[in-house]
């Protein structure tokens, strides 16, 4: 297990006054990988809040090049980047932000020849990809191989976020066990949304890793930022699931 060094506590000293955190829960942070499946409004702030807190290494999964309007919501890319591939901004802006953690970009969205390696590469999995397609890749690798995924996604002013633990939650195709005929790529967004979005999953991973708090297990989050509500919903798991249920394992 890596150790903590003398520039770690300074750094993180704030964090880790936090009641069951301490140098133990940072040391556990230190020690942890983390995938990201996209790094754009959500994702992007997850990744920088990650990244903050100290998360020994991250992998980060996004294909493209920037355009002009990705800027409202991408907090790791620049004007000057538009053209561009957009996982190089993202990893220039994080190693300049902390050089102390391990950045790994790779210029690909989630598919079917890459989920597999993929999730290997982490212990817990963010999932803030826009594409339900890509989610259900996702969703069936971590079943598969008993890794913790976030799952933190928005609309217009709304977002959702839940945490699934294979084996003791419902996965993503227990909540939504048919592909939607109306979804569409490009959506309302405001950059305040997602990225609220994305620093609330940061936290459910710091929480899955230290043991802080209650993580969002078998409970979806949804708030709507329009009017400042939040609620919890419990979700079911569905015994005839195609992915997490006993037959299909």
């Amino acid at each position: 297990m890596k150790q903590l060094t003398d520039s770690d506590r300074v750094r993180y000293e704030w964090q880790m006054w936090t009641q069951g955190v301490g140098e133990e829960g940072q040391r556990k942070l230190k020690n942890a990988s983390v995938l990201i499946s996209r790094c754009g409004g959500v994702g992007g702030a997850a990744a920088f809040e990650l990244a903050a807190a100290g998360i020994g290494r991250l992998v980060i999964a996004h294909a493209g090049n920037l355009r002009l309007d990705d800027l409202n919501r991408q907090l790791l890319m620049t004007h000057d980047w538009i053209g561009k591939p957009r996982i190089e901004s993202i990893v220039r802006r994080l190693r300049a932000f902390n050089p102390d953690i391990e950045i790994e970009g790779i210029g690909e969205n989630i598919s079917e020849s890459n989920a597999v390696a993929l999730v290997a590469k982490a212990d817990i999995v963010v999932d803030a990809a826009p594409l339900l397609e890509e989610r259900y890749l996702m969703n069936r690798e971590v079943v598969r191989q008993r890794k913790i995924m976030v799952e933190a996604a928005m609309y217009d002013t709304e977002l959702h976020l839940t945490t699934f633990r294979p084996g003791n939650t419902p996965c993503l195709a227990c909540l939504y066990p048919e592909k939607s005929t109306e979804w569409k790529r490009q959506f309302p967004v405001f950059g305040a949304v997602s990225g609220t979005a994305g620093c609330m999953a940061a936290m459910e991973v710091i929480k899955v890793i230290t043991g802080l708090g209650t993580p969002l297990y078998g409970e979806m989050l949804v708030g709507d930022l329009a009017t400042g509500s939040f609620r919890k919903l419990r979700l079911r798991r569905d015994p005839d699931c195609p992915v997490c249920s006993v037959s299909a394992r």
